[in-house]
């Protein structure tokens, strides 16, 4: 982290200090936590009802994303110290709820049953939508220097993608009737996912001691 970044692996958080300086841009950003948040608890709601482990992995994307931006906000007025151990606390936090849908994916592949494929394959469609929407009111902060807003833009990106790989994962379990195209895609969401509270832990890790 610096004075005026909250570094992260997500890089989803936004510049701190344009954020308190800058209303168009922290409006921006809330849109944004409005979007992940809201979304990622609809799609993780439509995860358990669809029998679906891919979309779970794909809402703690949503939920992770959205609560590091809101902290981020929350803590303009706080110490760099106090930034550092509430990531820390998140990084943890984001590495629990990662490992357990990795080990309900392995869990499932023991009795794979196919989940709902047309509900898995709607909902993938509303969160490709969410990501396109939060890209977009990105969109015009993207190329203005401002190197976390092009984070935002391009991790948005990133996360259609995974809204693409699910949509895709769907379509074979329709087609195949089998549950592994979900259980593939959710192993390889919930892995990056990981490996993203990996770097924010060792990240929040290191601000502490060059704090201390």
């Amino acid at each position: 982290m610096s004075e005026s970044k909250e570094e992260s692996g997500c890089g989803c958080h936004g510049d701190t200090e344009r954020a308190a300086a800058d209303p168009a841009y922290r409006r921006a950003l809330w849109i944004v936590v409005i979007l992940n948040v809201g979304f990622g608890l609809i799609e993780l709601a439509g995860g358990f009802l669809a029998g679906s482990q891919a979309l779970k992995a794909d809402s703690l994307d949503f939920l992770g994303d959205g609560s590091i931006t809101f902290i981020g906000l929350l803590a303009l007025a706080w110490a760099q110290s106090t930034r550092a151990k509430v990531a820390l606390a998140q990084g943890i936090f984001l590495a629990l709820l990662g490992s357990w849908v990795l080990g309900m994916a392995i869990w499932r592949a023991i009795g794979a049953v196919p989940p709902e494929a047309e509900m898995m394959g709607g909902i993938g469609i509303a969160a490709l939508a969410v990501n396109v929407t939060a890209a977009l009111v990105l969109a015009r902060f993207r190329d203005s220097g401002d190197a976390q807003a092009r984070a935002i833009w391009l991790f948005s990106r990133n996360d259609a993608i995974n809204n693409v790989a699910v949509i895709i994962a769907a379509g074979f379990v329709y087609w195949l009737q089998s549950a592994w195209p979900d259980l593939v895609v959710a192993a390889i969401i919930a892995i990056a996912f990981l490996h993203s509270a990996w770097e924010i832990i060792r990240d929040a890790t290191q601000e502490l001691r060059k704090s201390a």
